[in-house]
């Protein structure tokens, strides 16, 4: 179920009636992407965000001790990256994570970065948030990133999903992987509890999107290439920006690999044009297990050139994805918001400059 915080005013009030409704349309997916022609701040010390509000487990939570270890079984794991262009996003995230979580103490989150310096900024607006930062050397694949549709998808931290497994500790058996531009609006547990069977990622599927858009006509008329990555499997477009992933099995299978050699044929045989979502399609479309679409409505960034407004896909909503050009900070910063961008507000904790 939705859960809203609150708002004020009657305007507010409608909107959320608006967002609610069954009938709005539905879009296409659209892969979240970085805006190049922007700014920001190249230091930590630039930002300043509120401290959140007091996190407290819920009386039926299981007992968690307050210096608990990353390897406690009882906690729920959550993977996000941290930079300065998309900080914002991240730390409006992890709130809403913990907003709407029953048991908030009992989550862990893991901090990905390429950048010196932020763990005292998650500290200081997260005083009592279990987490760790693990440094991606964004060398480990400058030289297996080929150039893209747009100079934002060729940074080195989007790649960083692919090497949680490597990255995050042994004991570390599953984790849940998030983009920096969503919300959660349901408790993160539920998304946790997904059965991924014999899979190795569960996220939602979308049948119905044109896969083929995703890969280059020299990539589909290759026998060599298309039949080899497909064969036996009925592949679907599914979003990298929401997926629950067993890191054990991963381990053992080896996909980091996997996911490396099909960059390094891309950058021989040019097989797509999307930065780091093709070569988890390639590895891993067709062997997904299903997580329902409300946990990934996506897409409401717009399209990836205009970022225009964007409604919800017709249904309930567990997670709000900003996915494509318009974020909301930007948009509310510039006074030009879409509608549903009000619901990603209330959870923003950065400090305006006077």
């Amino acid at each position: 179920m939705l859960r809203i915080m609150r708002f004020s005013g009657l305007l507010s009030v409608l909107l959320a009636i608006i967002v609610l409704s069954p009938s709005l349309q539905s879009f296409p997916p659209a892969e979240a992407i970085r805006s190049s022609h922007l700014r920001f701040p190249t230091s930590p010390h630039r930002f300043s965000f509120r401290k959140s509000p007091a996190i407290r487990n819920a009386a039926d939570c299981a007992a968690i001790d307050i210096d608990s270890s990353v390897c406690n079984p009882s906690l729920v794991h959550v993977a996000i990256t941290l930079d300065f262009e998309y900080l914002r996003g991240s730390i409006a995230a992890v709130n809403s994570i913990l907003q709407h979580s029953s048991c908030p103490e009992s989550v862990f989150f893991h901090f990905l970065v390429s950048e010196p310096d932020l763990e005292s900024l998650v500290r200081s607006t997260f005083p009592e948030l279990k987490f760790k930062v693990y440094y991606f050397d964004p060398e480990t694949v400058r030289t297996l990133i080929s150039t893209s549709v747009r100079q934002a998808l060729e940074q080195p931290l989007n790649y960083a999903r692919n090497y949680l497994a490597d990255l995050l500790e042994p004991c570390v058996r599953r984790v849940i992987y998030l983009d920096s531009d969503l919300i959660v609006v349901d408790d993160i547990a539920k998304l946790w509890r997904t059965r991924l069977g014999s899979k190795t990622i569960g996220a939602p599927e979308y049948c119905r999107a044109n896969f083929t858009k995703y890969f280059t006509p020299a990539f589909w008329s290759s026998e060599r290439l298309s039949a080899a990555a497909f064969r036996g499997r009925s592949p679907c477009y599914f979003n990298t920006g929401v997926m629950v992933m067993d890191l054990e099995r991963w381990r053992r299978v080896g996909y980091t690999e996997a996911i490396e050699k099909w960059m390094e044929v891309q950058k021989s045989d040019r097989i797509y044009e999307l930065g780091s979502l093709p070569p988890f399609l390639l590895v891993f479309a067709g062997e997904v297990a299903p997580i329902e679409h409300r946990w990934n409505q996506h897409g409401l960034g717009g399209d990836n050139v205009k970022g225009s407004c964007r409604d919800l896909h017709p249904g309930p909503v567990s997670l709000l994805h900003w996915s494509g050009s318009g974020k909301p900070w930007f948009r509310l910063d510039s006074r030009r918001p879409c509608p549903l961008d009000s619901l990603w507000a209330p959870y923003d904790l950065y400090r305006h400059s006077r």
